[in-house]
């Protein structure tokens, strides 16, 4: 018979609160990933990663995946996503909850607008600050899973 072992885990701190100069930054790195995204550059929103980097998704079936990219990878991917810049416009609304100064997953509603055809959207985003800069790690976003690559 198997008996189960407990380890103890150190607890996080659940009353951490960022303060302004921590969400001026996480709001800092957003406008540059939205401004490098809106202008179709794809190695620029590259720049803001750590890689390997982890993406989330699901399928029109429902079935859930998750893979790593390397930066090539992100790249050819990314590319076909983001295109060539368009007349792209973009409202979000972006609601980040840090776990610590170092560590911040980011839940954000956003609607995105090419050549006039509009869509809600809803995704996440896990970002680690590593050498003194904010880098995303994971995307986390439905319905990419039927997409080719």
């Amino acid at each position: 018979m198997t008996q189960a072992r407990s380890r103890t885990v150190p607890p996080a701190d659940p009353a951490y609160t960022p303060g302004p100069e921590e969400l001026a930054a996480l709001d800092d790195w957003f406008r540059r990933y939205d401004a490098y995204a809106a202008a179709g550059d794809v190695a620029g929103t590259a720049s803001l990663a750590v890689f390997p980097l982890n993406t989330v998704t699901d399928d029109s079936s429902g079935e859930g995946s998750a893979r790593q990219l390397d930066r090539e990878e992100y790249l050819r991917v990314m590319g076909g996503a983001l295109g060539a810049p368009g007349d792209l416009t973009m409202t979000s609304t972006r609601t980040p909850y840090l776990l610590t100064p170092s560590l911040a997953v980011v839940f954000t509603e956003a609607e995105f607008t090419v050549d006039g055809q509009s869509q809600r959207v809803r995704y996440a985003d896990v970002l680690v600050r590593t050498g003194g800069e904010w880098r995303f790690q994971t995307m986390i976003q439905g319905g990419w899973g039927d997409q080719a690559g």
